[in-house]
C-alpha cells in the first residue's frame, strides 16, 4: 500500500452473486483531498463505498488508513465516518439526546464541537427529529458525523431529496468545518454541477469499471471542448470527439486531448463542465449520435 495515501484499492471488486457491482477497479486517495465519486443508478458507487467501511465483502486489495475494512472494521470506524443514502435518526428523540448518546458511543466524538457546528444552522439543541425539515434532518446528521475526530469522511448521496438552500448549506458546512488539509472526503452525488466547484478530485463509474480517475486539474488540461459553427459539423465529427453537444453559443464537440491539428481554427476552446466529461464516458453510444 502507498504510505500517502489514505484509501487504496488494487484490483478491487464487489460481488453479489454472479453479478460484479464494482469490476476490477484501482484507484488512491490521498490526504487533504476532496473527492466526487460519479456514475449512473447501478454504476456500482454504493457498493464501493459499502467495501471502504467494512459492510460489503470484496475481492482484490483494499487498504484504508492502513486497515483492511472488513477484519479490522472497529478501528476503523475510530477514524472513518461514513453517512449512508439512507441514513435515518430516531423521530422522537430530542437533539441533546443525540449528542449525549454520540459522546458514549464514539471515543473520538465531540459534544462541544458538535453544538459549536449546529451553532451554524437553525437546528435547536432541544428540538426533536420529528419536528426538523428534511434538511435540517440532514445538518444534524452532518453535525453529529463531523464532531469525530475522523481522517475521512464516505458521503452516500447526502443532499438527496433536499432543496438546492438545503443543499448548499450542507455542503459549505462539510468544506468550512471539515475539511482542513489532512482530512479525505469521499462524495458520491447526482448533484455534480453543484458539487463541481468544491472538487479537488473525480472517480468516475459505468457499469462497475472505473472510467475516469483525475484530479480537476489535470481535467482541465487534458479534456478539450470547441464551440463550432454548424457549418464545421462533418469535420468535427471526422475527428471522432468524445462527445458533440449543444451549449448556449451553439454546437461543441469535447476531445481527449488536444483536437488534431486545424480543427482548432474551426471554432472556440472552452472548459468543459464536468456535466458533459460525465455524459461523454458513461453515456448509451447512440446519444453520441446527435445531428446539427
Amino acid at each position: 500500500m502507498n504510505d500517502a495515501a489514505l484509501i487504496e484499492a488494487r484490483g478491487l471488486s464487489v460481488l453479489y452473486g454472479r453479478k460484479r457491482a464494482v469490476d476490477d477497479v484501482s484507484f488512491a486517495i490521498a490526504k487533504g483531498r476532496v473527492v466526487g465519486l460519479l456514475g449512473h443508478n447501478g454504476a456500482g458507487k454504493t457498493s464501493l463505498m459499502k467495501a471502504l467501511v467494512g459492510l460489503a465483502p470484496c475481492t482484490g486489495s483494499l487498504g484504508v488508513l492502513g486497515l483492511h475494512p472488513r477484519h479490522d472494521r472497529v478501528r476503523l470506524l475510530e477514524s472513518l465516518c461514513y453517512i449512508p443514502d439512507v441514513a435515518i435518526l430516531p423521530r422522537w428523540a430530542r437533539v441533546h439526546q443525540l449528542i449525549r448518546l454520540m459522546q458514549g458511543l464514539h471515543p473520538r466524538f465531540s459534544a462541544a464541537r458538535a453544538e459549536s457546528l449546529l451553532a451554524r444552522t437553525s437546528v435547536g439543541l432541544d428540538a426533536r427529529v420529528k419536528m426538523l425539515s428534511k434538511g435540517m434532518v440532514v445538518q444534524l446528521h452532518l453535525a453529529l458525523i463531523a464532531a469525530i475526530d475522523a481522517r475521512v469522511m464516505v458521503l452516500d448521496e447526502p443532499t438527496l431529496g433536499l432543496d438546492v438552500l438545503s443543499r448548499k448549506a450542507f455542503y459549505e458546512m462539510l468544506i468550512d468545518e471539515w475539511c482542513d488539509g489532512e482530512r479525505s472526503v469521499l462524495i458520491s452525488t447526482h448533484q455534480v454541477e453543484e458539487i463541481e466547484t468544491l472538487l479537488s478530485d473525480v472517480l468516475m463509474l459505468n457499469e462497475g469499471r472505473l472510467v475516469l480517475d483525475i484530479s480537476l486539474e489535470e481535467m482541465d488540461r487534458r479534456f478539450v471542448a470547441l464551440t463550432h459553427d454548424p457549418a464545421q459539423a462533418d469535420a468535427i465529427a471526422a475527428a471522432h470527439p468524445l462527445l458533440r453537444y449543444r451549449t448556449q453559443g451553439g454546437a461543441a464537440a469535447l476531445f481527449d486531448g488536444a483536437p488534431p491539428e486545424g480543427l482548432q481554427a474551426l471554432g472556440r476552446r472552452i472548459r468543459p463542465s464536468l456535466v458533459d466529461l460525465f455524459v461523454a464516458l458513461t453515456r448509451a453510444p447512440e446519444i453520441n449520435r446527435t445531428q446539427f
